[in-house]
């Protein structure tokens, strides 16, 4: 067992033996169908900190050649699967992690300094079967595979750092993916290729010759879905564990959604939370928020409104088609979007192809990059949020009304109210403080249509819920009885007790006074759903 060549199973050990580790190990199965295949090529693109590093030293525990892992997986789910011993411990695998030799080569060129490393412990093994003048690592496994027939699993972690860290070092990169190209595409040493990054492979010109890796990413991460973070089911049993509340959690650190799996929640955040018994930002403190700040104050035409959009509660329809799987070329909005989706601080409905802030610990983030600059004036209607929702608890309408004036002149000009979309993502953006003690839910499905805004209290808050619903040029009174009529606070199932309907109606051409709203409180116990 060496560092390059077949690396014991001690990363894996020390996982499992940790306070919390969440099985799985089913991913070993999905590996296990694509040895030797055409699908043998495998890209994994997840946000830092959500568990790539960890996966990959599993698969290595579980392929190398050398270690004796049983008692590793005994017990755990790729156990029960049929191909569980086919291939334990059977494999030569070849462990890269890009970041330590970008860190280690300095002046070096860090292919050259990653070839001359990796040879020299293969030589240990099989320097019987290449040259000592050989220096390209392709051709050294060329050759021992020509004469073993042995091939090997190649996992790679960070693979993309040289896109990210040397952003502006256009020669580095292309021959970084020259190297990749030559040591992975159509060599029949390959069993298996598993590489892992925040980005998906690079496309640059005639080097998106890297086309044979299938990509599991934010925007997509296909059968790998459950793979990504925890899932839901797997932080109610956690949460029962540490006797955290199950709802609050969701708010916190679930949000990244896909095609089968609609609650992916941070892992990182949620392991922190379980141990520390505290929700807080956990994961958004491993990074400064300059980090965020550097991409939502990029001059593309849309941008802010869409941003704005969202941490209001509303959703942006993106294209994620454009983007160049980099941090430096950027064309429209669209990818720096997709870029932030990339990144984990928004998740992606592949379903509808939107956008959107995921959870209360993101929003905290934009906050925070927003602290400062240019987003001065979106801080003050933040800030004021807090006393609007005062105002709408003691139902004083009046105050509600002026408080949204004062709102929309700090927001207009950047987001124009134009349709009842808009006004909601406003609204949202003006009772931003609420989701403290709220669950802030757009269209929600209720009664015999979708509410505009909800707010669902979160337990322990002793706060009323809020029904809102938005009108463009109608009336208050239409929509306080759409809300009746509809019956939307059947969408409160589980809540008894006092409900606020809220009706606010924007007339375009009032100048003098644009916003209108009535305010009525019910009961839930006492409102009729027939």
């Amino acid at each position: 067992m060496g560092i390059y060549l077949n690396p014991d199973n001690e990363g894996f050990w020390e996982a499992v033996r940790s306070e919390i580790y969440v099985d799985k190990t089913g991913l070993i199965a999905h590996t296990n169908k694509c040895v030797g295949t055409q699908q043998k090529y495998i890209c994994v693109s997840r946000p830092r900190r959500f568990g790539k590093s960890m996966a990959l030293k599993m698969l290595a525990a579980y392929y190398s050649r050398g270690c004796d892992s049983a008692d590793l997986f005994r017990g755990r789910q790729i156990e029960r699967e049929q191909t569980f011993l086919q291939y334990l411990n059977q494999l030569d695998v070849i462990y890269l992690n890009m970041q330590q030799f970008l860190i280690r080569a300095r002046k070096q060129e860090v292919t050259e300094y990653l070839e001359w490393n990796v040879i020299e412990e293969l030589r240990e093994t099989y320097g019987e079967f290449f040259s000592e003048k050989i220096t390209v690592l392709a051709e050294v496994l060329e050759k021992i595979y020509v004469k073993t027939k042995k091939k090997f699993v190649i996992l790679i972690d960070e693979w993309d750092c040289v896109m990210r860290e040397r952003q502006e070092s256009e020669t580095m990169q292309k021959q970084y993916l020259d190297f990749l190209r030559d040591l992975l595409k159509d060599q029949p040493y390959v069993a298996l290729a598993y590489v892992t990054g925040i980005l998906p492979v690079k496309k640059y010109g005639q080097h998106s010759a890297l086309n044979m890796f299938w990509e599991y990413s934010m925007t997509d991460q296909k059968t790998l879905e459950q793979y990504t973070g925890f899932t839901e089911a797997e932080v109610k049993v956690l949460c029962d564990q540490y006797d955290m509340d199950f709802n609050e959690m969701g708010s916190w650190y679930d949000g990244y959604c896909f095609t089968e799996f609609r609650h992916i929640y941070n892992p990182r955040s949620v392991v922190e939370a379980m141990v520390c018994h505290r929700l807080s930002n956990y994961w958004t403190s491993t990074e400064t928020y300059d980090a965020l700040k550097i991409y939502i104050d990029m001059d593309f035409d849309g941008l802010r409104p869409d941003i704005l959009l969202m941490l209001g509660g509303g959703r942006v329809r993106i294209n994620t088609r454009s983007f160049q799987n980099d941090m430096r070329n950027f064309h429209t909005k669209d990818d720096v979007l997709t870029l932030l989706v990339h990144l984990g601080y928004l998740g992606y409905d592949s379903k509808t192809q939107e956008a959107f802030i995921p959870n209360r610990e993101i929003i905290g983030e934009f906050e925070n990059a927003m602290s400062v600059g240019e987003w001065s004036r979106i801080m003050q209607v933040l800030k004021a949020s807090e006393e609007l929702l005062e105002d709408t608890l003691r139902g004083d309408a009046d105050s509600v009304a002026a408080g949204l004036g004062k709102a929309h002149m700090e927001v207009a000009s950047i987001l124009t109210y134009n349709d009842e979309n808009a006004l909601g993502s406003a609204i949202g953006l003006a009772y931003y403080s609420a989701r403290k003690d709220y669950k802030l839910i757009r269209e929600l499905p209720a009664g015999k249509g979708f509410a505009d805004v909800a707010f669902l209290p979160l337990p322990h808050t002793n706060k009323p819920a809020i029904v809102v619903e938005l009108k463009y040029d109608r009336s208050v009174s239409a929509a306080i009885q759409q809300i009746k009529d509809r019956q939307y606070m059947q969408a409160f199932e589980n809540y008894t007790g006092e409900i606020l309907l809220v009706g606010i109606n924007y007339e375009k051409d009032n100048r003098k006074k644009p916003h209108h709203c009535i305010i009525e409180k019910v009961r839930k116990d006492s409102c009729s759903f027939h």
